[in-house]
């Protein structure tokens, strides 16, 4: 079968082959990929700038969906023709406190599809059917395929924020973690939203205001911090969600939120801090780091997505899985803030 294969730890290392076609166990499924989404991570493998140990060679793919094309002997709930969307932590062992908690995403043996095991950018994958959730009726295959990512800004935003109206949330970093957790903050009653990006994020901060936020800020022309404790009174914000994942954003969300408030955190950046935490002590606020899903969350988001609520469309631009350089490479220009590929 065809496969797009991350072959080695060096830049450029991605191409598409021939691989053997995944055999499945009694407790997996065999998917037909239907639709993948491209993240952020699949273009950090492919310039081998990743902070993540990656399973070389590995076929890339870990947000997607599919139709069940085979059971194993002991699954129950899926059958063959089922339009499913699959979960990311393809392991986990099982037994340790996080995963007998149900937070089996904190799993410290977790491997997830595309850097630890094979993922889907290939005709087929095999999940274990613990991870797959039915479509709902409405979903298509190209929303389905970004379930994964608005997991991700709904466990960030709802479950670990908690947002409250009445409340001033700004989002650092317009990519599409982003560009979904101000989806999630609209959903959930803040009263005035705010996104910072840079001039060059023009296309995405456009997006921005497309999705809800009533300030747009391009931190390169303007002092940020400074225009949020001015539209705040001087306290600052009660939210703040770094998406961005660069030291630099923490600092900034650090001196932009307001005493007592908040600070998530879920994008990832090798870089060191290099400055004073002391802010954070200062002002007492919450630093919470979010990361993944679980089963609830992606049963929570299907449901969002069902009642179309989410304005998906500017995520789903589709190409070929042939075509993936050109998928690649749109989203390295910051031309689209999401590609899908279909094999």
């Amino acid at each position: 079968m065809r496969a797009l294969v991350n072959y080695a730890g060096t830049p450029g290392a991605v191409e598409v082959r021939r691989i053997a076609e995944p055999t499945i166990g009694a407790a997996e499924v065999l998917l037909r990929s239907r639709g993948i989404g491209v993240c952020g991570s699949d273009l950090h493998q492919w310039h081998a700038t990743q902070s993540w140990k990656v399973n070389w060679p590995v076929t890339l793919g870990h947000e997607f969906c599919g139709e069940v094309e085979a059971v194993g002997s002991a699954v129950r709930g899926f059958k063959v023709g089922d339009r499913v969307t699959c979960e990311t932590a393809a392991y986990v062992c099982g037994v340790c406190p996080m995963c007998r908690i149900g937070h089996y995403n904190l799993c410290p043996e977790r491997l997830g599809f595309g850097y630890g095991v094979d993922g889907a950018a290939a005709d087929y994958v095999k999940a274990e059917a613990r991870l797959l959730h039915h479509i709902p009726d409405g979903v298509t295959w190209e929303q389905a395929a970004i379930t994964e990512p608005c997991c991700v800004a709904f466990n960030a935003v709802v479950e670990k924020s908690h947002p409250r109206p009445g409340q001033t949330a700004v989002v650092l970093g317009p990519g599409p973690i982003g560009l979904l957790a101000l989806q999630m903050l609209r959903t959930s009653g803040p009263t005035r939203l705010v996104m910072v990006g840079l001039v060059r994020d023009g296309v995405r901060l456009e997006l921005a205001r497309r999705f809800g936020a009533d300030e747009v800020i391009e931190s390169d022309r303007y002092d940020a911090v400074q225009q949020v404790l001015d539209m705040t009174d001087g306290l600052g914000a009660d939210l703040v969600i770094d998406a961005a994942g660069i030291s630099a954003t923490l600092r900034q969300a650090l001196a932009m939120v307001r005493p007592e408030g908040q600070v998530t955190k879920i994008g990832w950046g090798p870089q060191p801090f290099g400055y004073s935490l002391d802010p954070l002590v200062a002002k007492a606020v919450t630093l919470q780091g979010s990361f993944s899903h679980n089963w609830t969350t992606w049963e929570a988001v299907l449901q969002l997505m069902s009642t179309q609520r989410l304005d998906l469309d500017p995520f789903l631009n589709i190409y070929p899985l042939e075509d993936w350089r050109q998928a690649f490479e749109r989203m390295d220009r910051l031309e689209v803030p999401k590609v899908i590929l279909r094999p």
